[in-house]
């Protein structure tokens, strides 16, 4: 690892320790209704995560990210159940919904769709897969042994170790799974973006005409940045229905397919972090306001959204960064002052 990537790298370390530090604090201090609650919250964080790499430094708009999510839950649902175990389930999960993304990827980016009909796409293929699956309800559709469901969705079998398939996690086991996979899932991100790979992909959402004169494929880029995502999706939807247990076809509908672009753009698209947590922010925001029958939830995000964009275009994190800078830049244009003063009546 180059040293350039090691200097990068260090703001993706510290708050990886800190998450660290609140994995292992918040079972000790928060109730264990909370707990569960948080466990949702970070599978939900790692979807954003996926938008976030596939958005903010790939470029592409993908309004249909929650695809990847609910192939992921109900990929490793309907895996436990025909296995009997989560281990394998997790893996197959993944790849599921990497290989999915992959083909729709393929017939997206070879075919050379504008970034408008790319969003259009991801977004009908979600809406699909929620006509879909709430179709299934019948005794005859069903996956091995695992029945859909239909819109009552399907009860998923909790997360186990590894090495015996009858030793079930309890919900504060889960909550430590749910924050090292978002830690691992963050510090890969963190790492990729700044390889090779991710520089290259962050050249092509400034300037895709520019990289391919340069010889870069601009097509195979972005279908890898694009699988990576989606597996990543994968991952947040494995601790969603683990966190909730059960899957059900509301996870593909509008609201929560909008709902993963304004939390990264509240938390700042070209972040990892923010993007983080602009989500455990609102989802306790829209959590709060579910207990009061004043204002509508909908319309509250709208107003944030309205926000965000007009006012805080950068998100939450890079303004933040902004000011930060803006701050520090008087005092060091002082301590050059001072410095050549020191020089000139040396």
């Amino acid at each position: 690892m180059g040293g350039s990537t090691l200097r990068n790298m260090r703001p993706v370390i510290v708050f990886a320790v800190l998450g660290l530090l609140f994995m292992f604090i918040a079972p000790q201090v928060l109730q264990l209704f909370t707990i569960i609650n948080l466990t949702t919250a970070i599978a939900l964080a790692v979807l954003a995560l996926s938008l976030a790499l596939v958005w903010g430094f790939g470029g592409i708009l993908c309004f249909g990210q929650v695809a990847f999510f609910g192939l992921g839950a109900y990929a490793y649902t309907i895996g436990a159940i025909n296995f009997g175990g989560s281990t394998w389930a997790i893996l197959v999960a993944v790849m599921v919904a990497s290989a999915f993304a992959a083909i729709l990827g393929y017939f997206m980016f070879f075919g050379r769709v504008s970034d408008v009909y790319l969003g259009v796409i991801t977004l009908t293929v979600t809406l699909i897969l929620f006509s879909l699956i709430r179709r299934t309800s019948g005794p005859e559709y069903k996956i091995g042994n695992a029945l859909l469901g239909g819109f009552n969705g399907v009860t998923s079998p909790p997360l186990n170790l590894p090495w015996d398939t009858r030793a079930f996690l309890f919900p504060e086991q889960v909550f430590y799974v749910a924050m090292a996979a978002l830690i691992l899932c963050y510090v890969f991100a963190g790492w990729l973006v700044n390889t090779h790979f991710g520089r290259v992909c962050v050249g092509i959402r400034e300037n895709e005409l520019r990289a391919e004169l340069l010889g870069y494929d601009t097509r195979l880029y972005k279908l890898g940045i694009f699988t990576v995502g989606a597996g990543i999706a994968a991952v947040g939807g494995v601790l969603f229905c683990n966190g909730v247990g059960r899957i059900t076809p509301d996870v593909f509908n509008l609201y929560n397919a909008a709902l993963t672009i304004i939390w990264v753009i509240v938390g700042g698209r070209g972040t990892l972090i923010g993007p983080i947590a602009a989500t455990f922010g609102l989802f306790y925001l829209t959590s709060a306001l579910g207990g009061q029958s004043v204002l509508n939830n909908n319309l509250v995000l709208g107003v944030i959204l309205i926000f965000f964009v007009l006012l805080v275009p950068k998100g939450i994190a890079p303004t933040l960064v902004d000011w930060v800078e803006a701050r520090r830049r008087p005092k060091r244009s002082a301590r050059g002052r001072r410095r050549r003063n020191g020089a000139d009546r040396a």
